[in-house]
């Protein structure tokens, strides 16, 4: 770990809530992290905020939607493998790897393709969700039956 994230990491680690992690940064970059984080609230509004990792993490339907997180010379946004893999291309003039993509503090931000990845991964929980809500309906129908034959 490179000496300024481990910095990073110990600052990030004092916050217990989104508020006070956003809080513990400049002014400017104060300023990307609330944007990033009105939109992952407007996109997935029932998403819930919490400090996990000691970055502010959002959960949607039981399951990590994104996280991100300041560093000295960029913001990592982390939206799970699926997240990057989906938008490997628009993501490809950014340093990234298998869970995250690096935003340089001295650029603009891509706030339109935040979203977008919000709204994929967003998307991706609710239809685990709802696969896990079919898979128990029909698990709770063959026991039914199963019982039902038992009865017979």
């Amino acid at each position: 770990m490179k000496k300024e994230e481990s910095k990073s990491r110990l600052k990030k680690g004092m916050a217990k809530d989104i508020d006070g992690y956003i809080k513990l940064f400049p002014k400017e970059v104060q300023e990307k992290l609330k944007k990033i984080r009105e939109i992952i609230k407007e996109v997935a509004p029932c998403a819930e905020e919490k400090i996990s990792y000691g970055m502010p993490t959002f959960v949607l339907k039981g399951k990590n939607l994104v996280h991100f997180a300041a560093y000295r010379t960029h913001i990592g946004f982390y939206p799970t493998p699926s997240g990057i893999e989906k938008f490997k291309s628009e993501i490809s003039v950014y340093e990234w790897s298998k869970g995250t993509v690096k935003f340089p503090l001295d650029e603009p931000v891509p706030f339109d393709l935040i979203r977008e990845i919000v709204a994929f991964r967003a998307i991706e929980n609710l239809e685990v969700e709802k696969s896990r809500d079919n898979s128990e309906t029909l698990n709770d129908v063959n026991s039914k039956k199963n019982f039902n034959k038992k009865r017979q």
